[in-house]
């Protein structure tokens, strides 16, 4: 089962990817909104067919995520996750016809060396199904609380530092999103109808639309340069925790901390290299 959401949870990377690399095209350049209207003016992004390709692509994606959750420990699911970037580098690579050059080729095999070392070193199993109510109260508030200072500071920031806080923001949305479908899908052995009465669902509904929104907003405020690092590390780092914390999933420590340290540093470095390649930010430039 670990291999199966191992394959599903790259697949909604995948999807992430594309919808990202889309979506981004999309909001680069706004179609003419109404006369007079900065509202219509700075959402004509979403008529553009690329942002709705992209947006369909994340609802296949989440579905995609929502089967990885299913069949596997939330703290291998959403590190797994962070393949989106790999992934983004061949796509914007395609797209945007800009072959990478060596510096971006050791990048991705950084990151997908570090991913690869931590997983095999922190091996994460299966816990509980089903999380206690009040394990919620004790991790849902501190982090509302962490996504309303990120949110009202970064609305106070221009350009890349913008991006790098409302993504930071956006990552805590996700991580938690993902935490709650899988609580719900844990829920599933008690019947459809138990899903629809319970309260895991339609918060993990909202949460979710709000990170999405939050999502534009981010790709909006600048570059992936900027936004995809904290996007995805700040995702899953913090799944890692809350799959622990939650979910009682086991990691490996001991001797090993330093080189899980290692392996998450690699990927931390990787990820912020492979962000900054003009081949996904889109900005021409020979060094690379």
């Amino acid at each position: 089962m670990i291999i199966v959401s191992v394959v599903l949870a790259l697949f909604a990377a995948l999807g992430n990817a594309a919808a990202s690399v889309l979506q981004r095209r999309a909001a680069a350049v706004d179609l003419p909104g109404l006369p007079g209207s900065r509202l219509f003016g700075s959402l004509g992004f979403i008529r553009r067919p690329a942002w709705r390709w992209g947006a369909g692509l994340l609802v296949v994606s989440g579905l995609a995520q929502a089967l990885a959750l299913a069949t596997g420990p939330l703290a291998v699911v959403q590190p797994v996750m962070t393949t989106e970037l790999l992934f983004t580098l061949v796509l914007a690579a395609i797209v945007f016809r800009r072959p990478p050059g060596t510096r971006t080729w050791g990048a991705f095999l950084g990151m997908a060396l570090g991913l690869a070392a931590f997983l095999l070193l922190a091996s994460p199993t299966g816990g509980l199904e089903t999380v206690p109510p009040k394990r919620w109260l004790h991790s849902a508030v501190p982090a509302a609380a962490v996504s309303t200072v990120l949110i009202v500071v970064g609305m106070r920031l221009r350009g890349s530092a913008r991006a790098a806080v409302l993504g930071s923001a956006t990552a805590i949305g996700f991580s938690f999103t993902a935490a709650l479908i899988k609580d719900t899908l844990g829920l599933a052995s008690g019947g459809v109808e138990v899903l629809f009465a319970t309260w895991q669902m339609y918060t993990a509904a909202a949460v979710g639309l709000g990170s999405f929104l939050m999502l534009q907003v981010t790709l909006r405020a600048g570059s992936l340069a900027a936004s995809q690092p904290a996007l995805t590390l700040g995702d899953s780092l913090l799944s890692v925790i809350l799959g622990v914390s939650l979910f009682e999933e086991q990691i490996d420590m001991g001797w090993r901390v330093l080189p899980e340290a290692a392996a998450l540093g690699l990927i931390a470095f990787a990820s912020v290299q492979l962000s900054s390649s003009p081949v996904v930010s889109g900005k021409d430039d020979q060094r690379w």
